[in-house]
């Protein structure tokens, strides 16, 4: 893992663990899976599952995912004409 990947879990986990201040690392880190739908066994828990469920914890089931917002296009003829480069 990179360090800014690191921090970044780091600073996502800090108010998700303050919640639950009760828990250990452990404990913390199977809820996340838990909660995320993750059904492996707990070693196999990446930083990609832990990163984007602590991202997308609190927010509502339809909420678009951080990083793909940016290129959200309300329709799909100005999506596919920008991405042809076509218009800016």
């Amino acid at each position: 893992m990179k360090c800014h990947r690191l921090n970044e879990v780091l600073e996502l986990l800090q108010p998700y663990w303050q919640q639950n201040p009760e828990l250990n690392l452990m404990e913390i880190l199977q809820k996340i899976a838990q909660e995320s739908g993750f059904e492996k066994p707990l070693s196999q828990l990446s930083d990609e599952v832990i990163i984007y469920h602590l991202k997308m914890y609190g927010k509502e089931k339809d909420a678009p995912i951080p990083g793909l917002q940016k290129d959200y296009e309300e329709d799909f003829k100005s999506a596919l004409l920008k991405a042809r480069g076509i218009i800016k």
